[in-house]
């Protein structure tokens, strides 16, 4: 028997729902991409242009409305709307997923996670770059010994954008959820716990050389002491002019540096379609580099594999598997990025 396509709902337009969460439900036949919500008539053009099947709404309110049309929503709206929108979604008994930075804050998170656990419902935040190419090369790498024992982790999300995103990254506050700790860091800490594992100690420094001086950090740099004792670096920066590696990993036995994003949100965004066999594939003078001293072997690199945080979430959702992220794993995050920002506080 073929079981009925999950009912799904996007809220939101912007590169969050467009870019990513649109593409990979409608080219999974496990979702059927039922409904857009966006209030901007552009993108309500563009939704209905490109996802001719799907209802587009004005207002989230009219999901809610008629919430036994679906069966899960993806909340891809600005973090400061994440909670009402998914606590609203929940009381209806929809499975959720939602966008990282899951919430503005912990508690909040926590409160979420309460909300889902006693309506029995799923509930999962979008932590994509799990799934990255160069991520999942890495972790090849380490599981099979290639570095020896690792020592010192280095991460890296950069880019020179002088005039800023031009969204909530650098409008909204840190408490509001803006800033690229939240946004960035929600990646970079996230892998590095996913790599290394539970965190003893946290530093950071924050910075805003952006073009709102009243929104959020336009920098951040997060160093983690891991309990497995290997040390993170994490920098996430909007205004740097010249970018650094995104890997660079030391171990007792060799190296690992790569340079260059991962393909598939730039794919995503030309239109390249995750069922298209060129997908998720890295180009050879992409890969990352392996060796000691002067010896060094490009690696070949994993396949990028967004499109598995909706499979597992069927599997979540039917009973059969675990959830892609458990949200709690998320909470952590957050709980790290407010301590730095609290310590940051502290010493202005």
């Amino acid at each position: 028997m073929v079981a009925t396509p999950i009912r799904t709902a996007i809220i939101g337009f912007g590169v969050s729902g467009k870019v990513f969460h649109a593409p990979l439900v409608a080219a999974d036949p496990d979702f059927s991409l039922d409904a857009i919500v966006t209030a901007n008539a552009e993108r309500a053009g563009e939704a209905a242009r490109l996802y001719p099947a799907a209802r587009v709404f004005a207002s989230a309110d009219e999901i809610f409305a008629s919430a036994d049309d679906f069966d899960l929503v993806a909340v891809c709206s600005p973090p400061s709307t994440h909670m009402d929108l998914a606590s609203a979604a929940i009381a209806q008994g929809l499975h959720v997923v939602v966008d990282k930075p899951f919430v503005p804050t912990s508690q909040e998170g926590e409160h979420l996670l309460d909300l889902a656990s006693g309506a029995g419902v799923q509930l999962s935040v979008f932590q994509n770059r799990r799934w990255d190419a160069d991520f999942l090369t890495l972790k090849r790498l380490i599981r099979g010994g290639d570095l020896g024992q690792v020592h010192s982790f280095e991460s890296r999300f950069e880019w020179w954008r002088p005039e800023g995103f031009g969204n909530w990254r650098d409008a909204a506050t840190p408490a509001e959820g803006g800033g690229l700790l939240h946004d960035l860091g929600a990646h970079l800490i996230d892998q590095a716990i996913q790599m290394f594992g539970p965190v003893l100690d946290t530093y950071g420094e924050t910075a805003n050389h952006g073009p709102n001086p009243e929104g959020g950090e336009s920098e951040a740099f997060v160093s983690l002491l891991h309990e497995s004792g290997v040390r993170s670096r994490l920098w996430m920066n909007g205004m740097a002019a010249r970018t650094g590696p995104r890997f660079h990993v030391l171990g007792s036995s060799a190296g690992y540096t790569k340079w260059g994003l991962d393909s598939q949100e730039t794919d995503l965004a030309a239109g390249v379609l995750p069922t298209d066999p060129s997908f998720g594939v890295e180009n050879q003078e992409a890969w990352g580099i392996l060796g000691t001293g002067s010896m060094e072997t490009a690696i070949p690199a994993e396949r990028g594999a967004y499109p598995r945080f909706y499979t597992q979430l069927v599997e979540s959702i039917r009973g059969t598997g675990p959830l892609p992220v458990d949200p709690r794993e998320s909470i952590e995050v957050l709980r790290i990025i407010e301590n730095i920002h609290s310590s940051v506080r502290g010493l202005s």
